[in-house]
């Protein structure tokens, strides 16, 4: 695409601002810019007139778990079905790790947080034993797909090849970027970062699969004839990657998906519970429950609406292929961009001034006709690590590691 072309691509889309500063650049900058414009999705502005309305929920019911109980009175005839799964290499892992460990006072991965206090213990480390400790039991590997973004891609592979993969098999474990979504104005225009450089932000874990795809993973995932993805996030130090157990519970049970879930700590407790809306497979999350679904109770005294989910995910890959040409929700977030303005300075907003645009892993379930709420022991299976200290810390995650034998 020629710079002509561009200018009437950006024109169509009232967004001539991004070739300001084009004379400014030298050639090879001029050469980046066009092909950023190239690759801008702009359908996603056409979002920004639906931001008002507020999003309708249909009818909301609670969705019964397979409980810990169950959980543990069938976990051999569960595993079986799990590990048959994984020695049949049905079984694949995707490990969302496009954050930086900002929050942290890391200006690195996240999953390059030394959780260790007397000895070097990776984020990434963890992860990759837990994974190991599967495929020890089954006596063979689980291909590992860890989605980074634009901001941490070259650093999270060094840091991989540096400790030599945790002592993972290296050809089992790709790397791809997540794609990335434009930043806007209150107005609908598009950002700059600098001179050359549009302002481009993650477009949200919902866009883990897709990016997948664009980025020719897919193609490894039919070669090697993967059935299932289970997928994960980077903060949860004790997370259970490939577990048989629920991989066994979620095949027999004939669901498509299949999605850990704690017993809420509290009725307050500000994590996304799993429910039925309209039927099919749904999250709410915790500011959008009313008082009478917080406080609601079953005949036995439990919380209707009590399964939170952590963000470990069971997905069949011929249905995710299905719901990836459909248009998935995406949601629009308010929040501080640093821009560069008109003449040429870079501006670091002290508030909100613009839109990211994001889609949601949530969404993806409820696209799916069905999904199997699978409980699992909190203390066991959540420790997150999003913040430094406090409620779901470096702190709180590191008392719950020395509590299953984490020697740090």
């Amino acid at each position: 695409m020629n710079l002509e072309e561009v200018k009437e691509l950006l024109e169509e889309n009232h967004q001539e601002q991004l070739l300001h500063f084009y004379e400014e650049l030298g050639e090879q900058e001029k050469e980046d810019l066009l092909k950023q414009i190239k690759e801008l999705d702009f359908s996603l502005l056409k979002n920004l007139s639906k931001k008002e309305k507020a999003e309708e929920r249909g009818k909301l019911e609670p969705l019964q778990a397979v409980e810990i109980a169950e959980i543990e009175e069938k976990k051999k005839e569960f595993q079986e079905i799990g590990l048959e799964a994984i020695r049949n290499k049905k079984v694949g892992a995707v490990l969302l790790a496009g954050g930086q460990g900002t929050r942290l006072g890391l200006d690195k991965p996240k999953g390059v947080l030394n959780v260790g206090i007397t000895r070097k213990l990776y984020l990434f480390e963890c992860l990759i034993k837990n994974l190991m400790e599967v495929t020890k039991l089954a006596q063979t590997t689980v291909p590992l797909y860890v989605m980074t973004s634009e901001k941490n891609h070259e650093d999270t592979i060094n840091f991989f090849k540096e400790h030599e993969f945790f002592g993972y098999p290296s050809k089992d474990i790709l790397f791809f970027k997540q794609q990335m979504a434009p930043s806007v104005d209150y107005e609908g225009k598009i950002y700059l970062e600098a001179k050359g450089k549009i302002s481009l932000s993650p477009n949200g874990n919902g866009g883990w699969f897709s990016s997948m795809a664009n980025h020719g993973i897919l193609e490894d995932i039919h070669k090697r004839g993967i059935e299932w993805l289970n997928v994960f996030a980077v903060d949860n130090v004790l997370q259970r990657i490939a577990d048989p157990c629920f991989l066994g519970a979620t095949i027999q049970s004939g669901c498509v998906s299949g999605a850990k879930v704690v017993s809420k700590a509290d009725p307050e407790e500000r994590v996304g519970v799993l429910c039925l809306e309209d039927g099919k497979p749904s999250i709410v999350e915790y500011y959008e429950m009313t008082e009478e679904m917080v406080h609601s109770y079953t005949e036995e005294g439990e919380l209707s609406y009590r399964f939170g989910v952590i963000l470990n995910y069971l997905f069949r890959v011929d249905k995710l292929e299905h719901i990836m040409n459909k248009h998935m929700p995406v949601h629009i977030v308010e929040k501080k961009i640093p821009y560069i303005d008109d003449k040429g300075n870079l501006v670091n907003p002290q508030k909100p001034n613009g839109y990211k645009f994001e889609t949601l892993v949530l969404d993806m379930i409820h696209e799916l006709e069905n999904c199997l709420p699978y409980e699992v022991v909190r203390n066991y299976e959540f420790a997150p690590i999003k913040n430094r200290i406090g409620v779901d810390s470096l702190e709180s995650a590191r008392e719950l590691m020395k509590e299953n034998g984490i020697i740090l």
